[in-house]
């Protein structure tokens, strides 16, 4: 089954959603978790520098057998060591990662590079002009973080990866508001929080009422989660997921076939999410 893709600004294209190698699997050996994923259907994978993984993350695709035509990649650049650049690290990273080009690399915190982020962006611009990355963009951006590099960027950011689920839509309108500007897609971490990290909480009835809505539509089982990441499908958003059960692996991988959510199935959700904030990454990101 193909995964749909989602256009970005420079011209290439994206899978609308990506299997990550943090969280559970930080610091941890990938391997066997990144071919799972891809055995199961998943052609993105979101790796990064700070997860201490990149070998492993290579390692996996070498063991799924998949030609690396079929696969997209992307990593995160960290913070930058002594006398390092974008550049360098990203060779590094190709190297841990046994390719010549990764898909997509990102900055990953913004305040890793207090002071430097204009300099660090045109660092970025120059590895996608040399060929060892096809888009570069960004992650855990503000507005103001957005709005620095933009007063520089010949290339805007492609991607701008944050945490973003029903509890923080709200609060996350201005930041969508310079994605929507500068043709940026917006993608997710952490996008199914509200079922795994907030239980009990004014979504679940209508994550509830949807699901058997759309299960009774589709004529087959239809789960929680894909009801929100058919939510963020309808949005346009690029959602980054995990599991290491092969099971929930592929059910993530067949939201595109549930049908979409109606137009104030959608609405319900965003105003429900709205009675509530609540952020799961702050202390590291903020």
């Amino acid at each position: 089954m193909s995964v749909p893709t989602l256009p970005l600004n420079d011209g290439n294209h994206v899978p609308w959603i990506a299997f990550g190698t943090g969280t559970a699997l930080y610091q941890q050996d990938a391997t066997q978790a990144v071919r799972l994923a891809i055995d199961n259907g998943f052609t993105h994978l979101d790796g990064a520098q700070m997860y201490n993984n990149e070998e492993t993350l290579g390692a996996g695709v070498v063991a799924s057998g998949k030609s690396r035509s079929e696969l997209f990649i992307t990593t995160k650049l960290a913070k930058l060591q002594t006398g390092e650049t974008a550049k360098t690290a990203l060779q590094t990273s190709l190297k841990k990662l046994g390719i010549a080009q990764v898909d997509l690399y990102l900055i990953h915190v913004p305040r890793q590079h207090e002071g430097q982020l204009k300099q660090v962006w045109k660092d970025m611009e120059a590895c996608k002009k040399e060929g060892l990355t096809k888009s570069i963009g960004v992650s855990n951006f503000q507005p103001a973080h957005l709005e620095e590099i933009l007063e520089v960027a010949t290339i805007p950011p492609a991607v701008n990866q944050i945490e973003l689920h029903p509890y923080v839509w709200k609060s996350l309108q201005p930041v969508i508001a310079v994605h929507k500007e500068h043709g940026i897609i917006t993608s997710s971490f952490g996008g199914l929080s509200p079922l795994f990290r907030a239980k009990g909480g004014p979504l679940d009835p209508v994550i509830e009422q949807i699901r058997a809505r759309l299960e009774a539509t589709r004529g087959k089982p239809v789960s929680d989660g894909q009801v929100l990441n058919k939510w963020m499908q309808q949005k346009g958003i690029l959602v980054v997921t995990t599991s290491s059960k092969a099971e929930r692996i592929r059910e993530y991988v067949d939201t595109s076939n549930v049908p979409e959510l109606t137009s104030e199935e959608v609405d319900l959700i965003e105003e429900t999410g709205s009675q509530v904030h609540k952020k799961f990454f702050v202390s590291f990101f903020a």
